[in-house]
């Protein structure tokens, strides 16, 4: 078998997860051996190649940008996996839900700024209605809840898939865990 094409990105989200698949330690190493990172933070690519065999999604469905990116990304990936809460719930972007985005906007660049208060303008991602999870716009093969999810479910996860069988996630990890 030859190299896995993976790819990881966040939506709206803090990273995380990313560090938590860094955690693999020595693990990511071998794992590395095994695969060809062809999109994401860990690599120079700027644009989401065709021919993704794994794509690692953490981060809530935020904005127009956001939309975009997922919706490409599972057209281009054989599997897509829903990275951390975050990305399995909505979770901490979902927090907003409850306003509109005019609230939203005034309440961080307006009542909260100190100096230069402004909405943002041309060249800032327009945020959609609500935060959403993955599964909302796009099919998920494996979900990986956590906040984020333990390394070693992240691993489990990679070396089931490098064997090319599903993994079957129960157990490996928790929400907010």
């Amino acid at each position: 078998m030859g190299k896995i094409r993976l790819a990881t990105t966040w939506l709206d989200g803090c990273s995380g997860c990313h560090m938590s698949f860094l955690d693999l330690d020595e693990a990511v190493l071998v794992i590395a051996e095994r695969v060809e990172m062809v999109y994401g933070p860990l690599v120079d690519a700027k644009e989401i190649p065709q021919g993704i065999d794994v794509a690692l999604v953490e981060g809530a469905v935020s904005t127009a940008a956001d939309r975009q990116k997922i919706l490409l990304l599972r057209e281009r990936a054989a599997i897509l996996v829903a990275l951390g809460d975050c990305a399995v719930t909505a979770n901490v972007p979902a927090m907003r839900n409850r306003f509109s985005t005019e609230e939203v906007l005034g309440r961080a660049y307006l009542e909260n700024a100190t100096a230069n208060q402004q909405l943002p303008g041309e060249g800032a991602p327009r945020l959609l209605a609500q935060a959403r999870p993955l599964h909302e716009l796009v099919t998920v093969d494996i979900f990986i809840p956590g906040c984020p999810p333990p390394a070693a479910a992240i691993g489990f996860a990679l070396a089931e898939l490098l064997a090319g069988r599903m993994p079957d996630m129960a157990g490996r990890s928790r929400f907010g865990a």
